[in-house]
């Protein structure tokens, strides 16, 4: 069982005898989080949640990289670890939470990719980060447990390798990567954006990092178009495909932590849902006549 907030107070001796007010967060979807009043001053405690070694989370490599993107102001500050529960007590970022809406504003293409390029020259993380890879392991998990994939998965595997070819041809060098920017991992403090939440964070090629923000935040084409601007200084066809053929992985590969998340959450969520949604959103797209386009596009250099 994961440790209870009351228990993780108790392990932080200077907290003790302090005028503590505990409020859970909502929200909270691998990880149980609270903001904590020590005295006035707020804290964020993450809490890891039951059997989130299925999704592939690993405390160790999420602490490290928290720091990391600490170190260049990007992400919050890691003021205790508690490693034996891999519980971190962190700074808490006073600004405005983003949203799909909010991420659609204009202008918010090139301040996200400001602040990704900031977050791509922290020193490296600790571990790789592949979705091809991530979609084996959950594949593996699921056949293991005998739980149950989206309908048509199975008969559309070979896509995946497809892809990985693509972005391969030739590959691009890697840096330190969230991998997960969903709009609530996005804070605004107002000159800036700072991220926080690095459950899946890795080196990684960072057209994933562009490809898998323009799913999770809703973006069209244009936007696409303008986070590949800002990041590269040009939307040039290449990266573009890369870009697209990320997202689409990513929606695959997300719809596969649906599945497993659907077993093993604890969470009154219809993660079963959501594993379809994503798949079917993804089917569209490698069913659409840009797919081997992009697949074409995404091997070339200009």
């Amino acid at each position: 069982m994961p440790i209870t907030i009351e228990e993780v107070v108790k392990k932080i001796d200077v907290w003790r005898d302090k005028m503590l007010d505990i409020q859970e967060m909502p929200g909270g979807i691998t990880n149980e989080n609270y903001r904590i009043d020590v005295d006035g001053r707020p804290y964020f405690v993450s809490i890891p949640g039951a059997s989130t070694q299925f999704l592939g989370v690993d405390g160790s490599n999420k602490h490290y990289n928290t720091k990391a993107a600490s170190a260049i102001g990007v992400g919050p500050q890691v003021l205790h670890y508690l490693p034996e529960h891999q519980v971190m007590v962190l700074e808490f970022i006073h600004g405005e939470t983003m949203s799909l809406a909010t991420m659609n504003n204009p202008g918010m293409p090139g301040r996200l990719a400001q602040v990704l390029l900031e977050l791509h020259t922290a020193q490296r993380f600790l571990i790789d980060f592949n979705i091809f890879r991530l979609a084996d392991f959950y594949l593996d998990i699921l056949d293991e447990h005998n739980w149950a994939v989206p309908a048509g998965y199975r008969r559309r595997m070979a896509v995946l390798g497809h892809m990985e070819r693509a972005v391969s041809s030739p590959p691009f060098a890697t840096v330190s990567c969230t991998n997960d920017l969903v709009a609530e991992n996005i804070i605004d403090i107002g000159e800036r954006l700072r991220l926080i939440d690095f459950d899946y964070s890795g080196n990684n090629d960072p057209c994933f990092e562009l490809g898998n923000a323009c799913q999770e935040l809703q973006y069209n084409a244009d936007q696409c178009a303008e986070l590949c601007a800002a990041y590269f200084g040009a939307p040039r066809r290449h990266l573009l495909a890369r870009i697209h053929l990320y997202a689409i992985s990513s929606d695959i590969v997300w719809s596969l932590w649906g599945a497993i998340q659907h077993e093993i959450s604890q969470l009154d969520l219809d993660f079963w849902s959501y594993a379809i949604d994503r798949w079917e959103r993804a089917q569209v797209l490698l069913d659409s006549t840009e797919f081997p386009r992009w697949l074409e596009a995404a091997a070339r250099e200009s």
